[in-house]
């Protein structure tokens, strides 16, 4: 999903207020580009919103690179759209 990919990077970048092409796949959230636990929920928060999509908190540590987090949307989205084609 090239498409979720490039719109979870620029959500991140806008928190971050850093340039999209510093978010790289595996770039380190916290290491790499100075996010904080704020900022990771910020992002999280923004996903659930954008994506209409519930994420528990206990997932908040995988939130650490791009690629990582774009699994974890996927991984709810995925959950989302099976509830509703089951009528769930």
């Amino acid at each position: 999903m090239p498409d979720l990919e490039n719109e979870i990077r620029d959500l991140i970048a806008a928190v971050l207020e850093e340039d999209p092409a510093k978010v790289t796949p595996d770039a380190k959230f916290f290491e790499d580009l100075g996010m904080d636990s704020m900022m990771a929920l910020e992002i999280m928060a923004g996903m659930e919103k954008k994506y209409k999509i519930t994420i528990p908190e206990e997932k908040l540590p995988q939130l650490t690179t791009l690629r990582q987090t774009v699994a974890v949307a996927k991984e709810y989205l995925e959950k989302n759209n099976a509830a509703q084609s089951t009528g769930s």
